[in-house]
């Protein structure tokens, strides 16, 4: 289900001019341990301004927009929630050309989805994410991509959550982050001693 309207995504989306990645549990999905989710969350690198142009795109893939005022609320929230009725499975579309989004979704992976290419954030991005949302599921997400990722770039992240921690109210952004780090880095100092 989840794999149709993803791929159904990675051909709408650019035919429409409108830069994306998949982030949130189908991200995690790809990098990390599988688990239940019932949505798919997308980035969209635009403002509000292309509200038009996506709901041709949303019109497209078949997709419900489920607010009553559609305006209204994209206005007060920057998010476009929709719903694919054969399915159930809610897709929302997160408006946002910040300087960090734009490099993310240009960052972005293609997978191969039903020979489709659908872009995802990349494992760092979808660590930076998570680890800005905080919640313990999110931080759960994170131990698992960084365990089965052990060549994402660490520099790359902690730069990043260094300007979210100055530009924000979250300032424990960069200790949450270590602290789930020593899982990644604990078989590498175990390996060490094992060769002394």
């Amino acid at each position: 289900m989840f794999e149709k309207i993803l791929s159904k995504i990675g051909t709408t989306l650019p035919k429409h001019n409108l830069p994306y990645m998949i982030i949130g549990g189908q991200a995690v999905l790809i990098y990390g341990e599988p688990r239940i989710t019932r949505d798919i969350d997308i980035t969209l690198g635009v403002n509000i301004d292309q509200l038009k142009k996506l709901l041709v795109a949303v019109k497209d893939l078949a997709l419900k927009p489920i607010p009553q005022d559609v305006d209204s609320f994209v206005t007060q929230t920057m998010v476009l929630p929709t719903l694919d009725e054969s399915t159930g499975i809610r897709v929302d579309f997160i408006f946002s050309c910040t300087p960090y989004e734009n490099q993310a979704i240009k960052r972005s992976r293609k997978i191969l989805l039903r020979n489709r290419e659908v872009n995802f954030a990349s494992p760092e991005d979808v660590i930076i994410h998570k680890i800005f949302a905080g919640r313990p599921r999110d931080l759960e997400d994170v131990r698992s991509v960084v365990l089965k990722n052990q060549d994402i770039d660490i520099r790359y992240i902690r730069s990043w959550l260094k300007k979210f921690e100055s530009s924000s109210d979250k300032k424990n952004l960069m200790n949450t982050f270590n602290k789930l780090l020593r899982v990644h880095e604990q078989p590498k100092s175990q390996k060490h001693k094992n060769r002394k």
